[in-house]
């Protein structure tokens, strides 16, 4: 199957894989079947085997998957092993708190630097990631590779501020705005984190059970 023709559901679970089986790893876990791989995750052994099989064979009859071997390739899908490089574009509370707790090398991506209008900010480091002046932004895009631009600014600048590092040539997003980033460049993608989702989500749940 051609790749542009698999399913956002699908490419959304792959995370979920790979994560269920990175735990699965550190559980010394050598092997597993689509069916014990499913219960683990509340997932169909049939829609298992039908995800995997968007990307190629992974498993063998009557063995299952090697856990290790399987985890690999789907980080290679992901994409973890090419080490994309990301900037941060405001250091407040969440960025900040992204900075210091989240395990940016775990999902392949290095965190190069951050930037702020913050005088209090600029010259600092979180994490041993340096905070560079908002000046100094395009300087900086002009002159090192940056595959994603992670944002925790303001909404009312957000759209103004994707769209000038889109014409400096940024094609990824990380965008925790609350607002929906959008382009006309198909090239150009967008994650768009919306907490307030996650919450209803389980609002409607509780709500509902």
């Amino acid at each position: 199957m051609k790749k542009e023709n698999i399913s956002d559901a699908v490419i959304r679970r792959l995370p979920r894989y790979y994560r269920q089986l990175t735990d699965l790893c550190a559980r010394g876990v050598v092997r597993i079947s689509s069916h014990s791989l499913g219960q683990e995750m509340n997932i169909t052994a049939s829609q298992i085997r039908q995800d995997f099989s968007c990307f190629g064979e992974f498993g063998q009859q009557g063995y299952g998957y090697n856990v290790e071997e399987l985890r690999s390739e789907i980080g290679h899908i992901l994409g973890v092993d090419n080490n994309h490089h990301l900037i941060m574009i405001g250091v407040g509370n969440l960025g900040h708190a992204l900075l210091q707790n989240f395990h940016f090398d775990q999902a392949g991506f290095t965190v190069d630097a951050a930037f702020d209008i913050s005088p209090a900010m600029v010259g600092s480091s979180v994490n041993g990631v340096p905070i560079y002046a908002m000046d100094e932004l395009d300087q900086y895009i002009r002159g090192h590779a940056v595959d994603v631009v992670v944002l925790t600014i303001p909404q009312s600048v957000a759209q103004d501020t994707a769209d000038h590092l889109i014409g400096l040539g940024v094609r990824g997003f990380w965008n925790f705005t609350n607002v929906e980033l959008s382009s006309v460049n198909p090239d150009v993608q967008f994650e768009n984190i919306h907490f307030a989702d996650s919450l209803l989500t389980l609002s409607y749940r509780i709500a509902n059970r």
